[in-house]
């Protein structure tokens, strides 16, 4: 089974940037999409951006387009988020996800394969 350790989370000014880290290990990660997630208190878990194996597409949320990137450097199993213009409604917990299918990317329900979590607070 593949384990995911997310890293690089903390406290940022609105207008910051932070990039967080998501490390893979167990069994081969070949193949896999990579997604983050976020959950603000008292709400549900939601897309934010997804990649896949081989970095050829990406998909973003709408309240993160231009802002947000994801990459990945499969040589290392590891995947990133680039978090620019933080907005204090981006706080939350921020969790990386992986999963074999390619069915549904946006939904939690496809990923099978999640990380801790990192908090990201933006203050204003």
């Amino acid at each position: 089974q593949v384990q995911l350790v997310e890293s690089g989370g903390g406290l940022v000014q609105a207008g910051g940037s932070l990039r967080l880290s998501c490390a893979a290990s167990g069994r081969t990660f070949s193949g896999y999409a990579m997604a983050w997630f976020r959950q603000a208190p008292g709400k549900e878990r939601e897309f934010v951006v997804a990649i896949s194996w081989s970095s050829s597409i990406t998909w973003h949320a709408d309240p993160v387009k231009g802002r947000f990137s994801i990459s990945r450097d499969n040589a290392k199993n590891t995947g990133y988020l680039q978090m620019n213009s933080l907005k204090p409604e981006d706080t939350a917990v921020y969790y990386c996800a992986a999963a074999r299918s390619y069915r549904n990317l946006i939904r939690t329900l496809n990923y099978n394969i999640w990380g801790q979590g990192a908090q990201v607070t933006v203050s204003s």
